[in-house]
């Protein structure tokens, strides 16, 4: 697995932001889920975060082999809707963790 991480940032191609502003949350959001405690707990594999002072959605290149469907939901909407994707190359506690 790798431990690579894609960064899907709302900037398009022809450099316009997509709409709706709401899209990285929702589908962090779909994918997230409520433990014992009432919090929302996003996806080890995709979370939203802050990347060089933008708003991204962070996919781990591990979910392809994990979870390919997923994987490949989130990389075709962001190939259908033109976005910009980059690697993220933070690590450490920045980095999106692997599952134990």
């Amino acid at each position: 697995m790798s431990d690579e991480t894609q960064a899907v940032t709302d900037m398009m191609e022809n450099n316009e932001t997509f709409q709706p502003a709401v899209w990285i949350e929702s589908l962090a959001s779909i994918l997230a889920s409520f433990l014992a405690d009432p919090r929302l707990r996003y996806s080890q594999g995709v979370q939203p975060n802050v990347v060089d002072g933008e708003l991204c959605l962070l996919v781990a290149t591990w979910l392809e082999t994990t979870d390919r469907a997923t994987y490949n939901h989130i990389m075709e909407f962001a190939k259908a809707n033109r976005l910009e994707t980059r690697l993220d190359r933070r690590t450490g506690e920045r980095a999106i963790q692997k599952p134990i």
